[in-house]
């Protein structure tokens, strides 16, 4: 199984994010003293996503494909993991089926792998962002964010996976 290592990946982006809250921050007699948030992991993995889904938004589908051109539902995966996560996945939904573990539903957190069975022999797989929603790419709108309680992924629900702990 693949591991993620988050503080060594992130600790820049927290570098960067703390200094620049920092330098924004201005104290005035009738303010008191800001107050600091912190960014939880899934925070991070959230906003790392929505940077994904801003470049990859709108590519069209293209079954084989794997760039801005054309890509399909694995490879898009395989892009964002491997460009985000540097994590290597395989290339085909099948393969990245066997990765990780199995995760239930309501046990989803952002970043797992949600997958779906479309047709008899056909599979799909796309990302969890939270909220209930996932990002994919769909064959007529090309890479779009979609609700899992949509009536269609509703029912072609297959499994889940978590390829980072």
């Amino acid at each position: 199984m693949l591991t993620f290592n988050f503080k060594a990946l992130y600790l820049p982006l927290f570098i960067l994010v703390f200094v620049t809250a920092c330098s924004n921050t201005q104290n005035t007699p009738s303010q008191g003293h800001a107050k600091h948030t912190r960014m939880t992991e899934e925070d991070v993995l959230f906003s790392i996503l929505r940077s994904e889904y801003l470049y990859w938004q709108g590519t069209p589908y293209r079954l084989g494909g794997t760039s801005k051109k054309g890509i399909d539902c694995s490879a898009l995966v395989q892009n964002i993991y491997r460009n985000s996560f540097k994590i290597k996945l395989p290339r085909g939904t099948k393969k990245q089926a066997e990765m990780g573990y199995f995760i239930y539903k309501n046990k989803l957190k952002i970043a797992d792998l949600v997958f779906f069975k479309t047709a008899w022999k056909t599979r799909h797989v796309g990302i969890y962002i939270g909220g209930n929603q996932f990002l994919h790419t769909s064959t007529r709108k090309g890479v779009i964010i979609s609700s899992l309680d949509n009536v269609y992924w509703h029912a072609k629900y297959w499994q889940s996976r978590r390829v980072m702990d």
